[in-house]
């Protein structure tokens, strides 16, 4: 602390010898008092002291204070009275009134204390940690301090604290406890102790984020009544835009929390013009901005893309529109609520198409994007506002060929309304293009330069653009008339910037002229637009002109990269050699590059949202930059590139061309294929779900089938014995005056009922003989599919003489191995006879040795030899053998499909044969139905039956399937 005497030594003004003395009196008593109440009444004077002698108090008292923090945790008094003595040491807050003149000095010394405090009392981690647990006390006297403390800990020496709370156990969980205090103080310097917190620092953002706090601060807003509420909803919305800014773990957890829901009855706004007080704007103003930070351009795409999709779902945007339609809505609110509209939409096609379609509240309605294009074009409208409707409109359009092509076709012949009641966007433009407000011309120039972005088929649409510029004259194109107003330059008396109008003017053009040779031609056509580009480039004019110097040397550029030699007169040669003669190939080049060298390139480059701070610096569009920083490099290229390496180029580029045909042609091929085979698959589905269904309504016909069978028996067996009561009694009836004639026509009737019932019987036996024939048949093709299964037996044994054969030639490879090592053995030998012979001494011997090692490894030689032929010749066989096995394989796996299919054949005869069988069956039963009928009918007319046994006995014969039949019975009456 030797620093902090020194500190305090330099002092102009120090305090009284006996204040100081007084100061170490008051340490001495807090250090050495054993009673708690001389202790805390110490405390408490250097409480009162630490405001007037910050420095002194500091230097003498702050390990006493911690001491009694760490010591005297059992008294909330003593350790409130030292958490306050401690926040007034560390914090900058001057109460006191200070001289205007002093002031500056004042502020800065108190800043150094602050830190340099919050440095002594942070480097002992402890201290951190035991003001965290102090937290933890209810007591508002410890609690209250504790959360100031904390907070100013963190104004000062922000990282380092955050660090150290990150490392504690439990630290970040104690202070998100602050949320749910009952008591307000404490809970709203909560929220200013976690927007200190969560300041820059990722890691203690999504630990924030986890423990509950979205919800818990869209509670608070909640309760203190939104955008109507007081500074506690300020402070809430604040925290939220550090828990949600840059951090898309944050974003995405925000999102599926369903808490983007939570946030539209922040906008239900109504048209009254009052009610707007100063914290109701500010409060909007910043859950506009919580808005933006969800759907903002520097998000990742798929995060930007889902949130906006949430808000329109779930009437947000909406509610925005709403608001952007009202009346008596604050200027500044307003243009952010624009702003903000924008990034909903931006990119977002669902979003684009419902803002297409909203109208403003006026009679007759407009659309609201007519409505905001006549405030862009209207030179009183605020600046702010006028940059508003711009970004509105490049979001409207941006990735939105739809959108586009509406605007685009608002200025095609076709589509205007002649009657003049109504005024279109493509109408305004063209009035603020060819306005003399030079921001107007350079708003409408980008607009219409938006609404051709990425997007060739508008650009040759807006080709057939044809405005009428004075009576009697005829028509001149849209593109012909910017070349005009071009080539005038200065002449027209304009308002605003001197070079604005040719910029946007040159933008347009370069935008409308890139990657589409038609508009090339159009532009070149007119013979009086290259000399005049030429001629810009060419001079040596001042620093305000060589950024148009610039634009009409990519303009040109432009028109030579993308000419497609259409017009003899400008094609790519003829302009490069034009460039070479008047200008010069550098010259040329270094005109180019004036654009991207603008201290205002950079600037628009960063972001998509026009932001300027005055109308001067409306220069470029961020669209723009990106195309520029695009052909740059390409159109520097073809500016040196000979006509050789132009018609290679060329070449490379119709091959390029014919194989992405190709390649279209087969994706094209393959999407169909793709879109035939899922109509197939779902024909199978279908099919299969027919199936079964079909086999259900089978079951339960076979069941029903089962029953009527049941039933029909139980029936037949009744009749039977209802005969046999009725025997005795048809036996002893007379006639009773029937006619003769009647009863001989009912003995025809049965007798050729009984005719039909043996022509029936005879084909029935038919039947069943063919259904034995194809039983029998059927065990014959079981005998073929053994015989299958035989030959899959020779199958596995061809697999054995397979890994057979493999084994032998294995064999055979290391044989040929030992016979190669046997070869090299045998030259070894040779070379060493060689060298033997030139000896005379041991020649003799030499010899003998030589011939009976060479005699050996030939012997050796000649058997491996042999051995190898053998191994052949086995192989040769067993290929052969396995070539045999293979056809007679194939010869049965034919067999056996041949059989399959003469077995299904046969199973839908035999099922064909059953069902005529059960037909045959119902078609007795109905005879046999009729039969007893007209017995039944004779006997009640007192004839008597003489057939009746014979009739009986085919009853008999017709149930083959029982063993007793009670008809029996009924044979022997």
């Amino acid at each position: 602390m030797n620093f902090l005497r020194g500190v305090m030594g330099g002092q102009s003004a120090g305090p009284q010898h006996t204040e100081a003395e007084t100061i170490q009196k008051l340490c001495d008593r807090v250090a050495s008092s054993t009673l708690l109440d001389d202790r805390r009444n110490a405390v408490r004077a250097l409480k009162s002291l630490s405001k007037k002698y910050r420095l002194e108090v500091g230097i003498q008292a702050m390990e006493h204070l911690i001491h009694v923090l760490q010591t005297d945790r059992s008294d909330s008094e003593i350790i409130g009275y030292a958490l306050d003595t401690l926040y007034n040491i560390i914090s900058n807050d001057e109460e006191e009134e200070v001289d205007d003149v002093e002031e500056e000095n004042s502020t800065r010394q108190s800043e150094d204390l602050g830190s340099q405090f919050t440095e002594i009392f942070i480097k002992q981690q402890e201290n951190v940690t035991l003001l965290l647990s102090l937290l933890e006390e209810f007591d508002f006297h410890v609690r209250w301090p504790g959360v100031k403390l904390l907070t100013s800990l963190l104004k000062q020496l922000g990282p380092q604290v955050q660090q150290i709370i990150l490392v504690s156990p439990m630290g970040v969980s104690r202070l998100m406890d602050l949320l749910a205090d009952s008591r307000e103080v404490i809970r709203n310097d909560g929220v200013l102790l976690l927007q200190a917190l969560t300041r820059s620092n990722g890691a203690i953002q999504k630990i924030v984020a986890f423990e509950n706090a979205f919800e818990r601060l869209l509670d608070i807003i909640t309760e203190e009544g939104s955008s109507d509420g007081g500074i506690v909803v300020e402070d809430c919305l604040l925290l939220l835009q550090n828990l949600l800014k840059n951090n898309n773990s944050n974003q995405n957890f925000f999102k599926e929390g369903s808490y983007i829901q939570r946030m539209k009855p922040w906008f239900e706004v109504g048209d009254e013009n009052s009610g707007w007080s100063a914290q109701k704007v500010t409060n909007l103003h910043l859950m506009l901005q919580l808005v933006r930070v969800l759907v903002s351009p520097t998000n990742p795409p798929g995060a930007t893309s889902s949130c906006q999709k949430a808000m329109f779902q779930c009437g947000l945007l909406q509610q925005l529109c709403t608001i952007l339609m009202a009346t008596g809505v604050p200027a500044d609110i307003l243009t952010e609520t624009i702003n903000t509209v924008s990034e909903v939409i931006r990119g977002c096609q669902v979003n684009q198409d419902y803002f297409a379609s909203v109208n403003a509240p006026s009679n007759p309605p407009r659309p609201a994007i007519v409505v905001l294009l006549m405030s862009m074009v209207n030179e009183r409208q605020p600046f702010v506002l006028r940059c508003a409707v711009l970004y509105c409109f490049q979001c409207f359009l941006y990735k939105n060929q739809k959108g586009q092509g509406e605007i685009v076709s608002t200025l095609l012949p076709s589509t205007i309304d002649a009657t003049g009641n109504s005024v279109s966007a493509g109408q305004l433009l063209c009035g603020g293009l060819f306005s003399t407000d030079s921001l107007s011309n350079w708003c409408a120039a980008v607009a219409l330069a938006h609404a051709l972005q990425e997007n060739a088929t508008q650009k040759e649409q807006l080709l057939r653009v044809q405005l009428a510029t004075s009576i009697g004259n005829p028509p001149v194109s849209l593109l012909q008339q910017c070349t005009n107003i071009l080539s005038q330059g200065d002449k027209i008396d304009r308002r605003g910037s001197k070079i604005q109008t040719r910029v946007g003017l040159l933008m347009l053009l370069c935008t409308w002229l890139s990657n589409c040779p038609i508009a090339v031609t159009h532009f070149l056509h007119n013979s009086a637009n290259v000399p005049f580009l030429t001629g810009q480039i060419a001079e040596n004019l001042g620093e305000e002109e060589q950024l148009v110097q610039g634009l009409c040397a990519l303009l040109l550029g432009i028109s030579i990269y993308f000419n497609d030699n259409s017009l003899e007169s400008y094609m790519k040669e003829k302009l490069k050699q034009l460039i070479e003669k008047r200008i010069g190939k550098e010259n040329f080049i270094e005109k180019l590059g004036f654009i991207s060298k603008h201290e205002l390139y950079s600037r628009a480059s960063q972001k998509p949202q026009p932001n300027f701070p005055s109308p001067e610096y409306m220069i470029f569009d961020h669209e723009f930059t990106k195309l520029v920083k695009e052909l740059e490099g390409v159109i520097t290229k073809a500016i040196y590139k000979s006509s050789e390496e132009d018609k290679k180029e060329e070449e490379v580029k119709k091959t390029l061309e014919q194989h992405d045909n190709i390649v279209t042609h087969y994706k094209n091929m393959i999407r169909e294929q793709d879109l035939q085979l899922e109509e197939l698959r779902q024909q199978v589905s279908t099919l299969k779900c027919q199936n079964e269904q079909l086999q259900t309504a089978v079951t339960q016909q076979v069941s029903q089938i089962q029953q009527h069978k049941d039933q029909y028996n139980l029936l037949k067996i009744q009749l039977g014995k209802d005969n046999q009561h009725q025997g005795s009694y048809s036996e002893g009836a007379q006639m009773n005056g029937i006619q003769p004639e009647e009863i001989s026509r009912l003995r025809e009737e049965i007798e050729e009922l009984k005719r039909n019932r043996e022509l029936l019987q005879s084909q029935l036996t038919e039947k069943d003989s063919v259904i034995e024939n194809l039983k029998s048949s059927q065990t014959s093709g079981t005998n073929e599919q053994s015989s299958a299964i035989a030959s899959a037996r020779d199958f596995e044994e061809v697999a054995e003489l397979k890994q057979e054969l493999a084994t032998l030639k294995s064999q055979l490879n290391s044989q040929s191995v030992e016979i190669t090592k046997l070869q090299t053995e045998k030259q070894e030998l040779l070379q060493k006879t060689e060298a033997f012979a030139k000896s005379a001494e041991v020649q003799g011997e030499s010899e003998t040795v030589i011939a009976t090692k060479t005699t050996d490894v030939e012997g050796r030689l000649s058997a491996l030899l042999q051995e190898t032929k053998e191994l052949k010749n086995e192989i040769k066989a067993l290929s052969e053998e396995r070539t045999a096995i293979k056809e007679q394989l194939d010869s049965s796996n034919s067999t056996i499909a041949i059989l399959q299919t003469e077995k299904d054949k046969l199973e839908l005869e035999i099922t064909d044969s059953k069902k005529e069988q059960d037909d045959l069956l119902v078609l007795l039963a109905d005879q046999d139905q009729k039969i007893l009928s007209l017995k039944n009918k004779l006997k009640d007319l007192g004839h008597p039956v003489e057939e009746e046994d014979e009739l009986e006995s085919g009853d008999q014969e017709d149930e083959d399937d029982e063993s007793e039949d009670p008809g029996k019975d009924l044979d022997r009456i």
